[in-house]
């Protein structure tokens, strides 16, 4: 088995466990998943990475599993069997695993640029890692057909890769549905380029699909880095937060948990120690090793 396909596996069966233990156990869930204000405030940024191994669901594991192992075969094609490429294997699953993880923290970074003012924003899933796969694909490969799930006809990468990044501008902006779209864009957008990183003369030979695919997605980044007031749509979906400071969030997530504390000290007064819940004692550890 090739070094590649191994670690295709690998990843497909860290994310299957890791996602069923979190089906299992919601305080799992909630400890490793990304959360604005667990980033921010509490400075958990390892977060950022455990969360792109949660799901919220089969469907979404499974779906994110089955597109990671069909563009990992693309990937693995590229770099044994065209000449232009001229790398070593393990050079290349190196530049895969490296293309994975680039495109998994580059989603949340964007997410949590984007949302840095909603604390209660949460997202998991390997959707941005998956993402960066796809579009380091379209990136290192011009002739690239891209088939749609349960559609019989292929489309050319640069025309997906457009219409992509448009629908997650979109996205992002109306908020119509449950989907990470500031993931989407951005591990699609830092998996192109840390393939093009990898493989420079890529840049030169497929310039006119990086093109078409970057123009959008960096007028949209200007726009929210310079006008952030237009980022978000008020719908039936979403609805602006009331913005709060980090210091704000931090001394509300600070009294909160205090009173979380005090709940379960005066439990422990009132029954005994015994009484309390497992995610009661969880929570009591964190605080003392905390302080």
């Amino acid at each position: 088995m090739q070094p590649f396909a191994i670690i295709t596996y690998i990843l497909i069966i860290v994310n299957v466990i890791v996602s069923i233990k979190g089906f299992r156990e919601s305080s799992f869930l909630d400890r490793y998943s990304f959360r604005v204000d667990d980033v921010l405030v509490k400075k958990e940024y390892y977060r950022l990475v455990t969360a792109g191994f949660l799901h919220i669901g089969w469907m979404h594991l499974i779906l994110n599993m089955i597109v990671l192992y069909l563009f990992s075969g693309v990937l693995n094609m590229l770099v044994l069997y065209l000449p232009t490429m001229s790398v070593d294997i393990y050079l290349g699953s190196l530049a895969f695993v490296i293309i994975y993880f680039a495109g998994l923290v580059g989603g949340n970074l964007l997410a949590l640029f984007i949302h840095r003012l909603h604390g209660d924003y949460s997202a998991v899933g390997a959707s941005g890692a998956v993402c960066g796969i796809i579009f380091a694909s379209i990136a290192l490969f011009p002739g690239l057909q891209v088939g749609l799930l349960l559609l019989p006809f292929k489309v050319p990468g640069w025309l997906f890769g457009f219409v992509y990044i448009v629908y997650s501008i979109y996205g992002i902006r109306s908020q119509i549905d449950n989907i990470g779209h500031e993931a989407h864009l951005g591990g699609a957008l830092v998996g192109m380029y840390t393939a093009i990183a990898c493989y420079p003369h890529v840049a030169l030979s497929n310039f006119v699909t990086i093109a078409v695919i970057t123009g959008p997605a960096i007028l949209f980044i200007y726009i929210i880095v310079t006008r952030p007031h237009v980022l978000f749509v008020d719908n039936f979906y979403f609805k602006h937060h009331h913005n709060a400071t980090i210091d704000d969030r931090y001394n509300l997530a600070k009294r909160t948990e205090q009173k979380e504390v005090d709940d379960i000290l005066e439990k422990i007064h009132q029954k005994g120690i015994n009484s309390l819940s497992k995610i009661e004692k969880e929570k009591l550890d964190n605080y003392s090793k905390g302080r």
